[in-house]
């Protein structure tokens, strides 16, 4: 199993990549772990994070190790220079992958609610992860802009009409909605539980932990 990330060519006279001593399946076997990492990408407002604590207790539930990395949290520490200019929008979305990727390494399922706006962007994070040989679940929190305004949880919707603000990603900034991700979540009146059950079964089907028997 090939722990080396395959993102970007080496730099002349650069790092040099140091395997590690113990190798991923040696650790992964030992300790009875199997990481992977769940991106919920979707509006603001869109259910993301109400889905991924639901999914995170759920996994404690059923004795996986997995932690919510919140995009919001990071940006106190971590991320915590960075704007919200497309360009600081894609680092953004880039440390936290890089972080995701650590953590699936690791063997704890990584649980990612993040906007993460450019398709471009969630690729990129993918590519690292397969080309790693880790399991990288895109989710689309598909939550209309109509229903993410009524609920506005965090009152970005309201000062955006009123021009307080600007660059709220599906209003004013681009969102760039997933056209083949693995789940599509949160629509037709899908409840929280019913989505959280779904990325389960999905979870189980690549052997994250148990089998998939329904």
């Amino acid at each position: 199993m090939n722990d080396r990330p395959t993102s970007g060519a080496p730099v002349p006279n650069g790092p040099v990549w140091h395997e590690p001593a113990v190798p991923r399946d040696r650790r992964w076997t030992h300790h009875r772990l199997h990481g992977a990492t769940v991106w919920l990408t979707g509006l603001s407002g869109s259910g993301k994070s109400t889905i991924a604590d639901a999914l995170s207790r759920s996994l404690l539930e059923v004795s996986v190790l997995a932690y919510v990395l919140d995009a919001d949290n990071l940006r106190h520490g971590l991320n915590a220079n960075l704007g919200y200019s497309d360009g600081d929008r894609s680092e953004n979305v880039r440390r936290v992958g890089e972080v995701a990727r650590l953590f699936a390494d690791a063997g704890i399922v990584a649980i990612v609610p993040i906007i993460s706006p450019f398709a471009g962007d969630r690729s990129r994070v993918r590519v690292a992860h397969e080309g790693t040989g880790l399991d990288f679940i895109e989710v689309f929190v598909d939550t209309s802009l109509a229903e993410c305004e009524r609920r506005d949880t965090k009152g970005l919707y309201a000062k955006v009409r009123r021009g307080e603000i600007r660059g709220v990603s599906g209003v004013d900034a681009p969102y760039e909605r997933p056209t083949t991700p693995d789940l599509v979540v949160a629509h037709n009146g899908e409840t929280v539980s019913e989505s959280v059950n779904r990325v389960l079964h999905h979870l189980r089907q690549l052997g994250v932990f148990g089998t998939a028997s329904n």
